[in-house]
Protein backbone atom coordinates (compact mmCIF):
# COMPACT_ATOMS: atom_id res chain seq x y z
CA UNK A 1 0.00 0.00 0.00
CA UNK A 2 2.71 2.44 1.03
CA UNK A 3 4.39 2.05 -2.92
CA UNK A 4 1.70 2.62 -4.40
CA UNK A 5 0.21 5.51 -2.76
CA UNK A 6 3.83 7.01 -3.37
CA UNK A 7 3.78 5.60 -7.21
CA UNK A 8 0.29 7.27 -8.23
CA UNK A 9 1.34 10.81 -8.12
CA UNK A 10 4.78 10.14 -9.85
CA UNK A 11 3.12 8.30 -12.71
CA UNK A 12 0.60 11.18 -12.86
CA UNK A 13 3.42 13.54 -13.58
CA UNK A 14 5.18 11.50 -16.12
CA UNK A 15 1.66 10.42 -18.14
CA UNK A 16 0.87 14.90 -17.59
CA UNK A 17 4.01 15.65 -19.29
CA UNK A 18 3.89 13.20 -22.02
CA UNK A 19 0.71 14.22 -23.08
CA UNK A 20 1.55 17.56 -22.43
CA UNK A 21 4.82 17.31 -24.90
CA UNK A 22 2.32 15.86 -27.49
CA UNK A 23 0.22 19.07 -27.19
CA UNK A 24 3.12 21.09 -27.56
CA UNK A 25 4.62 18.95 -30.73
CA UNK A 26 1.15 19.41 -32.19
CA UNK A 27 0.97 23.11 -31.52
CA UNK A 28 4.43 23.79 -33.35
CA UNK A 29 4.37 21.00 -36.41
CA UNK A 30 1.14 20.23 -36.85
CA UNK A 31 -2.19 22.06 -35.88
CA UNK A 32 -2.99 24.05 -32.87
CA UNK A 33 -6.58 22.52 -32.58
CA UNK A 34 -5.55 18.97 -31.15
CA UNK A 35 -2.86 20.83 -29.38
CA UNK A 36 -5.25 22.55 -27.28
CA UNK A 37 -7.23 19.43 -26.77
CA UNK A 38 -4.03 17.44 -25.78
CA UNK A 39 -3.17 20.23 -23.23
CA UNK A 40 -6.51 20.36 -21.68
CA UNK A 41 -6.55 16.40 -21.29
CA UNK A 42 -2.71 16.59 -19.87
CA UNK A 43 -4.39 18.83 -17.22
CA UNK A 44 -6.06 15.83 -15.79
CA UNK A 45 -3.33 13.82 -14.99
CA UNK A 46 -1.25 17.02 -12.49
CA UNK A 47 -1.95 16.03 -9.33
CA UNK A 48 -2.98 19.77 -8.41
CA UNK A 49 -5.45 19.74 -10.64
CA UNK A 50 -6.08 16.54 -10.16
CA UNK A 51 -7.23 17.50 -6.29
CA UNK A 52 -8.87 20.60 -7.02
CA UNK A 53 -11.08 18.49 -9.24
CA UNK A 54 -11.62 16.00 -6.38
CA UNK A 55 -12.73 18.93 -3.83
CA UNK A 56 -15.18 20.61 -6.34
CA UNK A 57 -16.49 17.87 -7.60
CA UNK A 58 -16.03 14.69 -5.40
CA UNK A 59 -14.85 13.14 -8.66
CA UNK A 60 -11.30 11.69 -8.94
CA UNK A 61 -10.05 9.40 -11.93
CA UNK A 62 -8.53 5.64 -11.10
CA UNK A 63 -5.15 5.63 -11.98
CA UNK A 64 -5.87 2.95 -14.10
CA UNK A 65 -7.61 4.84 -16.61
CA UNK A 66 -5.48 7.79 -16.60
CA UNK A 67 -2.75 5.54 -17.26
CA UNK A 68 -5.15 4.08 -20.62
CA UNK A 69 -5.86 7.51 -21.86
CA UNK A 70 -2.27 8.14 -22.19
CA UNK A 71 -1.45 5.23 -23.76
CA UNK A 72 -4.87 5.58 -25.72
CA UNK A 73 -4.04 9.36 -26.80
CA UNK A 74 0.12 8.90 -27.80
CA UNK A 75 -0.41 5.48 -30.45
CA UNK A 76 -3.60 7.92 -31.81
CA UNK A 77 -1.10 10.97 -32.20
CA UNK A 78 1.78 8.45 -33.12
CA UNK A 79 -0.89 6.04 -35.38
CA UNK A 80 -2.79 8.55 -36.92
CA UNK A 81 -1.69 12.32 -37.08
CA UNK A 82 0.25 13.81 -39.07
CA UNK A 83 3.00 14.26 -36.37
CA UNK A 84 3.50 10.52 -36.62
CA UNK A 85 4.43 10.83 -40.14
CA UNK A 86 6.64 14.00 -39.35
CA UNK A 87 8.55 11.49 -37.36
CA UNK A 88 9.14 8.67 -39.48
Amino acid sequence: MQLKASLAPLVNWVCGLIVFAVGVLNMMLVHPVPAVGYMLVSLVYFPPTNNLLREKTGLSIPLIVKIGLGVILVMFTLGVSDLGDMID
